[in-house]
This record gives C-alpha cells, structure tokens and sequence, in this order.
C-alpha cells in the first residue's frame, strides 16, 4: 500500500474531516487579516500623501496671486516702462516666493522683464512669430484667462510652470486688451517645499495633469506605473486647472500582510493541537490491524518457503550436515548419507566424516575444516572422498558457524556431488591450452601476413604500403621534435641489365642496392623499396651537409661493379634530396620535393644527387605548366606549320619550302621551336608534333597546287623517336603523298648505327614510298663519309653555324666549299642555311651550292603567306 492511500483508511476519517475544516478557517482567517491590513496602509499613505497636496495647491496659488497684483497694477499704468516693472516686480520677489523671472509683452511683444540679467535675449520676442510659445498665448488671448503651462524645461537650467495672465485696460468704459504677463515658477523648488524630495519620504509619489488638464494631462513627476498599481489618488485644485497626485508605499504594496506569517503560525498550532491527536490515534490503530495481518502472512510464508527448501532439496541432490562443535555430535541427512554411499551405518562423529577422505586430500581438508572452526569464518572448500566401492567422487563443501539456542557453537554446511563439473573444467581446460596454441600460431601467422603486407618479398625492405603509414603517422617512427629528410633512390641503367641479362640479374642488383642503402643508413633511418628500381630513405635531418655526404657515399658505393655468374654488371644511381623546413610540414609533400629533385638529377645527366630548392621547385612546375599546354595544345590544334622557301643559287626560283613547327598559343602568341621542344622531348610528343605538322604539309601541297601554285618539293622534319617506331611506315601508306614532292629531314646528330635494326628498315622503307631523305644541320654532330655512303640522302643541309664566318672566315669558307664538293662528288644535294645577307648568296652561288635558305630573302610564313608570297614573286623585286 503506498504512503498516500494508507491513511484513506476509517481509521483516519476524522482525522481527515477536521483537517478540511481547521483549512478553511484558516483560508478566511488570512484573507481578513490581509483585507484590514491593506485599509490600514493606506490610511497612512493618505496621511503622508495629504501635506504634500496641500503645500503643492497653496504653493502655487500664493505665487499666482503675487503676480495678479502686479497685473491689475499694470491695468492702471498702461504706459508703464521698464524701471517702473522693475521696481514693482522686486517687491514681489522679496516676498517669500518661488518666482523665477516675470515678462511683460504689450501687444504680445515683449518689451520688460525682470530680473534682466540673463534675459536680455527675450526682450523683443514677438509671441506672434513664435512657433513655439504662439499657441499658448493665444489661449490666454481668446479665452481671456490665466492659463498655467507646465512643467516644462527651462532655457537657463531647471524645470518651471509659466503662468500667463491676460492685461486689460479701461478705456472711455470698454476693456481693450493691453497685452500678456508670463511669470516663471521654479519647480524643483516647488517640489522641495512640498516635501516631494525629502530623504525620510516612505512613500512613492506620481503626479499627472500637465498643463493643469487634471486627468487628460501626462505624467510628469514620478512612475507612470505608480498609477497602475491600486494607489490613494488625490487632486490639487490650481488656478485655470488641477493635478492628479497618486502615492503608494515605498517598494508598492506588500503582497501579504506584514503579521500573515504570525498570523498563519497560529492558525497552524492551533490545527494542530486539533489533528495530531486524531491522525495518531489513527495509525495505533492501523499499526494493530498491520500486525495482526503481518503475523498470519509470516506463518503462510514459512509453511511455503519449508515446503520450496524440501522441494529445492530434493532436486539438487545437496546434503546438510550440522557439527555440535563443542560436543562433536554429526548430524547428516539422508542426501549426504547416500552421497557418501554409507548408507545408515553412521556413528554420528567426526570420524564419519575423516574416514571417507582421499589420502592425498586428507591433510589439506581437515587443515581447512580446522580453521574455519578455529576462527569462525566461512568454509568453502572442494575436495575428493573414495566411496566403498573404490570410486572416486569430488565433493564441494559450504558452511558457516552460529552459536545454538542451548549456546553451543555450531557449524551447519552443505554439500554436493562436483564430479562431473571437475571433469567438465579439465576438459575445458585442455580445450584452452589447445585453444591458446592455435591462437598462437595464428598470431604468429598474422604477424607475417603484416610483415609480408608492408615489405618487399625481394629485397626485405619495407614497401610502399609501410611508406605511406610512415608518412601518415611520421610520430610512430619519428618522434615529433626532429626534422625529417626523405632521399628518392633510382637506380640507373637497370632496365638495361633487366634486358640483356634477364630477370635474375635485375634481381640480384636490387638485393645488392638494399643491402647497399642499410648498410649506409643509420639504425633509426627507415629505408624503403617502393616499387620497381626505386628506394626511399628517410631520416632525422642532419643538415644538408649530412644529407649531400650521405647521398655521396651511395652514389660511391653503387658505382662499384657488381659479378653476377662471371659478368660485371654496372648501375648508377641517382639521388633527390629534399627535407622538411619545419616539424609541422606534411611528409607527403617532402615525398613530391624529393622526386621532383630527383627528376632534375636525371635531367642533368644521372649517376648524381641534387636537393630540393624553391628555385627548382619553380622550374619544375613551369616545366610541368608547360608540358600541360602543350597536350591541351596538340588537342586544341594549336601547332601548326610555317613554311620558309628554298632558292636556286643562280636562277633565284623557288625550289622548295621546309615546314617548321610553330605553337599558335592563345595567351603567348606563336612560339618557336626554343619554347617547346625541350619540354615535349621529355613527354614524348615530339613524334605527335612531328605528325601534325606532316599533315598540314601534305595539305598545303594540295592547296597550293589547287590554286596554281607550284612549290616542288616540302621538307618536313622526322625526329628520332618517331624515325625508331614501328609503326611508322604502317601510317604513311595510310596517306596520301606526291612521289618525289616530300623530304624527311633527319638530324646529323642522330647515330646511324648498323645495329638499330627498325631505323635502318625504317629509312629504306621511307625511299621505297617516293620520299626523300636529307641530312639536317650537317656538320654538328655525328655523320660522316661512310654514313653518306650508306644512308644515301638526296640533300644534306649545312648548318647555319658554318655558313655565317664565310663572309670573313677564309678557313670556313673553304670548309663549306669542302662539304659543297662532297656533296656533288657523291651526287648529293647541298643546301645552305643561314643565308643571312646578300654577300652570303653571292659567295655559296660561287662555290656552286644548290640551294639557298635564310633570312637574306624569306622568314618563315604562314600557308597563306608564302602562297601570296610566291604568286607575287615578292623575292625578286627585294
């Protein structure tokens, strides 16, 4: 039964009855304590509040008469001057007033006033033109009365009510208005004999009525609220009007009265004294009833919990057991007769007991049983018994100590059959250890999973995926103080030995290189193999002294020749450097600086080192700006072909044009093959150029033709690359090609050596399609009699480096005549380039070259250009 509903019982029923009355007793007791309390309060806010009214009406009406005398003075001396209303007005401001200043303005100009200094300003004020001041004066002009303005805030400082009193004159028996006094009462003085400002004051105070409007005038003194809050109201009658004054307690009114709690407290004892009697009479009488019924559900309960014991018993087959200790008088039941297979041959001592105990448990046991009798405690303890059969069964033992009713001590306990949960754990327990071993072995297998998933199977190394954990966790490795340098290793000629002595080779190079790098790193340094021929190293930066000795002595080390199965095999390496600035600077970055500087120490030549800078930085990323141009520009169509023409020395007819790569760029405007070419060697698109450009040839050929223009022959340059792909000559049958009308150019500084298989098929596969070969820039690079004699070109071209000293080189010039010879000895075409004067025309055209080309009679133009360029036969008139 909850708390509540047990005293909605009929024991408590009268209790409850005069509960409910001593309530609504008390209920109208207060509220009529409250109601003469309030009467009280204000009774005595009305005392304090009436002086205060009282003061503020004779106050103000005092001083409005003062000014009346001066007024009807006035009426009799209409032609009053300034000295005259002086003196009259001093009078008046020696008697006890609270008078500021008076202004007289006849015909409502103000021409006198009192005192003048400090006013001189409103001498002259015309009421009329005064927008301010007109509305009140005309008030007193139509109605012909006083009318008292106010409070308002004065020009000089303070607040004032301004009385304005109309003057009339007698004039032949008829009233002719004369004009207006205005007189200035001081307000905060006002206040302060009113009392409105006293320390002691207990009350709050509003007063409403400006301008005298009673109830339709604003508030102007004190709280707006006061007069929402219930106060005592009074009015203060004045001259033309009359205020509104309202007053409550200081703090407003109380919300109780000021003795409710004293009052309360009474009315509480005295309930009291009437219920608590009553609520305990009550619940003696509940408290019998609860035990009767308490005392008749403990003698239900224990006939249940007996017959739930015998019945828990039963079922699990536990015995009891008492021991009179000071006796020793055994008690068993049957359960524990039949669990020790006695039977009811039981002396009922402690030797029952003993006698069943294995041997090799018996010492421990009754050790156990021993101390808990000595000291009382709690026994608990598992042991085996050998039953007379011969088997063996273990035995779990509780019991506790307790002090009998005849105060003999006692030890009761139980116990029960564990045999099968014994053998149950050993079995569990080999189960564990089996268990435990797998999950050994496959710990151990999972640690080489891991190991095998972050290093390399060849070299040992850790390998990208372990890179990139490091990288992503440098602190794991690290620490988070030191700054880091990451070397990027490539090893260089490796693809080489990879391809003349096979894999093992390659192999056994990269297993030389690790063991190189540990050898050569510190113990805490991590080095990497992440792919292919490439290492990384990192470590705690030593400077970039120690980071350039470090990268020496690897480049050292890896130039020694390496003997696999009687060979000597030769690698380089090269090595970019770059490390961090700061702690914080994120490794991953540190990864891309150093690659960066390793692509530089490639460019330069291989088998070096270099480190990272901002410079280089630059370099590369205008490097990469560009390669990215020049795709977006091959798929834009921005290259595109000039054409400069080729002269017959004697004739000066046009015998040919050489088409040159040039880049139409949208921002930069066209480029020559200086801002592009070096950059599109390293991406592999000079053989994409090479074939737009090829193709924009052929076209223009047929344009030109098409048109009437006659131009017999085009050279075109062929890169190297392009002239080593196999699938070269596939793509020329595939087009459209004037026999005898197009040149391959080749560079002098290719090699033409015997043993490149695909140029040399290549070069006689182009002269089996009907396309000539000449040799470009002769005279640089690595041609020589023999390669003429093999490659049989159809022209070869002399650099414009040996053609411009001819005009004062005599040694030059017998040079190109030299190659002038050789080339017609062999039947070969021999055209100049560079012809950069006239005087350099006249001196080939003497040798006997066969063809000019240079800036002497043509640049370079667009198609259109030098067809217009042709048609007009603009070179012969230059």
């Amino acid at each position: 039964m909850s708390r509540p509903s047990r005293f909605l019982t009929p024991n408590y029923l009268p209790a409850i009855i005069a509960t409910f009355v001593v309530i609504v007793a008390g209920i109208l007791a207060d509220n009529q304590n409250q109601l003469v309390s309030e009467a009280r309060m204000r009774s005595e806010v009305a005392d304090e509040l009436n002086p205060i009214r009282s003061t503020l009406e004779s106050s103000i009406n005092g001083n409005v008469q003062l000014v009346r005398g001066l007024v009807g003075t006035i009426a009799t001396e209409p032609d009053m001057q300034q000295q005259r209303f002086a003196e009259l007005a001093r009078s008046i401001f020696s008697e006890r007033s609270l008078l500021r200043n008076i202004v007289a303005a006849p015909n409502l100009v103000v021409s006198m006033v009192y005192p003048v200094a400090g006013n001189e300003k409103v001498i002259g004020l015309d009421y009329r033109a005064n927008d301010k001041q007109r509305g009140a004066v005309m008030r007193v002009v139509i109605t012909g009365k006083m009318v008292l303005a106010g409070p308002v805030d004065l020009v000089q400082g303070g607040r004032g009510l301004i009385g304005r009193f109309p003057v009339t004159i007698d004039r032949g028996g008829k009233n002719r208005f004369w004009g207006v006094v205005s007189a200035v009462i001081d307000v905060d003085r006002l206040y302060e004999d009113a009392g409105l400002a006293s320390p002691t004051l207990g009350i709050d105070i509003a007063i409403a009525g400006h301008d005298g409007l009673g109830r339709d005038g604003a508030v102007f003194y004190g709280d707006p609220a006061i007069f929402d809050k219930a106060p005592v109201q009074m009015s203060v009658m004045l001259p033309g009007g009359s205020w509104r004054i309202a007053a409550i307690p200081k703090g407003g009114w109380p919300a109780t009265a000021p003795n409710a709690w004293q009052v309360r407290l009474l009315i509480a004892l005295g309930g009291l004294m009437i219920v608590a009697p009553m609520i305990v009479a009550g619940r003696l009488t509940a408290e019998r009833q609860a035990n009767i019924r308490a005392l008749e559900q403990s003698k239900d309960q224990l006939q249940e919990l007996s017959h739930r014991l015998r019945i828990a018993l039963d079922t699990s087959e536990i015995g009891i057991w008492e021991l009179d200790i000071d006796s020793g008088r055994l008690l068993w039941d049957d359960r524990m007769k039949e669990l020790y297979g006695i039977g009811k041959s039981v002396r009922g001592i402690y030797e029952d007991w003993r006698d069943t105990l294995h041997p090799d448990d018996l010492d421990r046991a009754e050790a156990e049983f021993a101390e808990a009798l000595a000291t009382g405690g709690a026994y608990n303890t598992e042991f085996r018994i050998r039953l007379p059969d011969g088997d063996v069964r273990h035995i779990r033992a509780i019991g506790s100590t307790y002090v009998g009713a005849n105060g003999n001590r006692k030890i009761v306990g139980v116990n029960w059959d564990v045999t099968g949960d014994v053998e149950t754990r050993a079995t569990l327990s080999e189960a564990k250890r089996l268990a435990e071993a797998h999950s050994a072995e496959l710990e151990a297998a999972r640690h080489r999973m891991e190991f095998n998933a972050l290093h390399d199977p060849l070299t040992g190394l850790p390998n990208r995926r372990y890179l990139d954990q490091v990288l992503a966790d440098r602190g794991r490795h690290f620490g988070t103080r030191a700054k880091l340098s990451i070397f990027h290793i490539d090893l260089d000629r490796f693809k080489q030995i990879n391809d003349t002595m096979g894999h093992a080779a390659g192999d056994e190079i990269l297993r030389h290189a690790a063991n190189l790098l540990r050898a050569s790193a510190r113990r805490d340094d991590f080095v990497a193999r992440i792919g292919g021929d490439e290492f990384v190293i990192i470590r705690a930066s030593g400077g970039p002294d120690e980071d350039a000795a470090l990268a020496s002595r690897v480049i050292e080390a890896m130039s020694v020749p390496v003997r696999y199965k009687d060979q000597e095999c030769r690698v380089g390496v090269s090595i970019g450097i770059a490390a961090q600035a700061r702690v914080a600077e994120d490794l991953s970055q540190i990864l891309v600086n150093a690659d960066i500087a390793l692509y530089e120490a490639k460019r330069r030549g291989r088998n070096r080192h270099e480190t990272f800078t901002g410079a280089l930085k630059t370099a590369v990323f205008k490097t990469k700006q560009t390669a990215d141009e020049i795709l977006r520009g091959l798929e834009q169509n921005e290259f595109v072909a000039y054409f400069q023409p080729q002269f017959c020395p004697k004739s000066l007819d046009i015998i040919g044009v050489e088409a040159l790569a040039r880049w139409d760029h949208p921002t930069k405007g066209l480029l020559g093959p200086h801002a592009f070419l070096k950059t599109a060697e390293d991406i592999n698109v000079v053989a994409a150029i090479d074939q737009k450009i090829l193709e924009q040839a052929l076209f223009q050929i047929c344009r030109w033709e098409a048109n009437g223009i006659h131009i017999p022959k085009i050279s075109v340059n062929l890169s190297y690359p392009r002239l080593r792909d196999d699938g070269l000559i596939g793509r020329l049958e595939q087009m459209s090609i004037p026999e005898g009308r197009l040149s391959f150019e080749l560079l002098e500084s290719i090699s033409f050596d015997e043993n490149d298989v695909t140029v040399i098929a290549n070069i006689r596969r182009i002269k089996e399609l009907g396309i000539d070969i000449e040799i470009d820039d002769f005279g640089t690079g690595y041609a020589s009699i023999l390669s003429l004699l093999k490659l049989t070109p159809r022209r070869l071209k002399i650099d414009r480096q040996l053609v411009l000293p001819i005009l004062d080189s005599p040694a030059e010039r017998r040079l190109v005549e030299s190659i002038i010879d050789i080339g017609t000895s062999l039947g070969i075409e021999v055209i100049a380039e560079g012809v950069e004067t006239l005087e350099h025309a006249r001196i080939l055209k003497e040798l006997d070259c066969h063809g000019l080309q240079g800036y002497a009679f043509a640049r370079p133009m667009s198609a259109n250009e030098i067809a217009t360029f042709v048609f007009e036969r603009r070179w012969r008139a230059a």
